[in-house]
C-alpha cells in the first residue's frame, strides 16, 4: 500500500519531527476528518508500505531525516511556484526551495521526485507572460533533477473563495496557452508536463493528461510492479493512486490563499497549538475511551521488476 502525507497538510514543512517519531514507533493514528470519533491505526512498516508519498512546499526540514527513511521507498512532489508573500505568505523563496529540491533529488533519485507548478492563477501581477518567463527560468534550474512537472489551474472551491475572494477562473484560452508554451519549454529541458485533474483538454498541445500520482509513477519509484486495488477516485477527472492520507485538515501553516485544505487561519493556529510531536495523532491526544480501528494493510508489490 501507499501512505500519503500531503493531501491535507504539509507534513515535511511543519511536522517532520512528529513524522520521524511515528516512523520510529512503527505506527500512526489518524482521525477521520468527517467522523472524528473514528480513529484508524496504520502500521509504518516497509513490509506492508510500498511507498511513502510526500507533497510539500518546503522539504528542507526533512532533509536531515532522509537516512531515517532509507528502509522505505519514497516519492516526493515539491510545489514550486513564482508567487510571492501576497499569495503564499509563509512559503520560502522559490530560489531556496529549488536548491532544496536539487538536494532532495540527489539523495532519492530523479525517479522519486517531481515538481508541481500549481495551482496556476492569472491576474494583474501573475500574468500569462510572467508565468511563461518564470517557468522557463525554473526549468533551467531544475533540469536534470526531475523528469516531470505537474500543472493544474486554480479551482474556486468554497474554501478558496472565502480566503481569496478576488480570485477568478483561468479561461480556456489561457489554459491552452499555458499548456502549449509549458510543453514546448519542458521539452527543451527534458521535463514532461503532466496535467492534474484537468481532463484531456491539453493533450493536443503535448501535455501528458494520464494523471500525476499514477500507478506508473510509484512503480518507477519502487522499482517493481504494483497490483493496485481498484478504488473510486476522489474526483472524476483524477486518475491518481492517492493511497491513505495520514494528515489533517486545517493544520498547514503556509496559509496559501488558494488552499482548499484550510478553512481559516484561526482553525490552523488552534490545531498547530494542539500539536504534540510525541502524540500518535497529528493534532491533539488520544482520549480515554476512544476506540482505535486497525487498518487492513498489505503490500501491492507483485515481485516483478520494472524496466524503469
Amino acid at each position: 500500500m501507499i501512505i500519503n502525507t500531503g493531501m491535507r497538510t504539509d507534513i515535511p514543512a511543519f511536522y517532520s519531527e512528529w513524522f520521524m517519531n511515528r516512523i520510529r514507533a512503527g505506527y500512526v493514528l489518524v482521525r477521520n476528518p468527517y467522523r472524528p470519533e473514528w480513529i484508524t491505526r496504520y502500521e509504518l512498516n516497509p513490509d506492508v508500505v510500498d511507498c511513502l508519498a510526500f507533497c510539500t512546499k518546503n522539504p528542507a526540514p526533512m532533509l536531515k531525516h532522509l537516512d531515517g527513511l532509507k528502509a522505505f521507498h519514497q516519492y516526493w512532489f515539491v510545489t514550486i511556484t513564482p508567487y510571492g508573500k501576497d499569495i503564499e505568505p509563509n512559503v520560502p523563496p522559490k530560489e531556496t526551495v529549488m536548491q532544496d529540491f536539487i538536494t532532495l533529488s540527489k539523495a532519492v533519485g530523479t525517479d522519486c521526485v517531481g515538481w508541481r507548478y500549481d495551482p496556476i492563477l492569472i491576474d494583474g501581477t501573475y500574468s500569462l507572460d510572467r508565468h511563461i518567463r518564470d517557468f522557463e527560468q525554473m526549468c533551467k534550474t531544475l533540469s536534470g533533477y526531475t523528469r516531470v512537472c505537474v500543472i493544474s489551474f486554480l479551482d474556486l472551491y468554497e474554501k478558496v473563495l472565502r480566503n481569496f475572494p478576488e480570485a477568478r477562473s483561468v479561461t480556456q484560452q489561457e489554459r491552452i496557452a499555458v499548456g502549449r508554451h509549458f510543453a514546448e519549454i519542458g521539452g527543451r529541458y527534458g521535463i514532461t508536463i503532466k496535467a492534474c485533474a484537468e481532463g484531456t483538454e491539453l493533450a493536443p498541445y503535448g501535455v501528458d493528461c494520464s494523471g500525476c500520482m499514477t500507478k506508473e509513477t510509484f512503480e518507477a519509484a519502487v522499482g517493481a510492479h504494483l497490483d493496485v486495488p481498484k478504488k473510486k477516485s476522489q474526483r472524476a477527472a483524477c486518475a491518481c493512486v492517492l493511497g491513505t492520507d495520514i494528515g489533517a485538515y486545517d493544520t498547514c501553516g503556509h496559509l496559501c490563499r488558494y488552499c482548499y485544505a484550510n478553512y481559516n487561519r484561526e482553525n490552523v493556529r488552534r490545531n498547530m497549538r494542539l500539536h504534540n510531536p510525541d502524540s500518535p495523532l497529528l493534532v491533539g491526544e488520544l482520549q480515554e475511551g476512544e476506540v482505535i480501528h486497525q487498518a487492513a494493510q498489505e503490500s501491492w508489490a507483485d515481485g516483478q521488476l520494472t524496466l524503469f
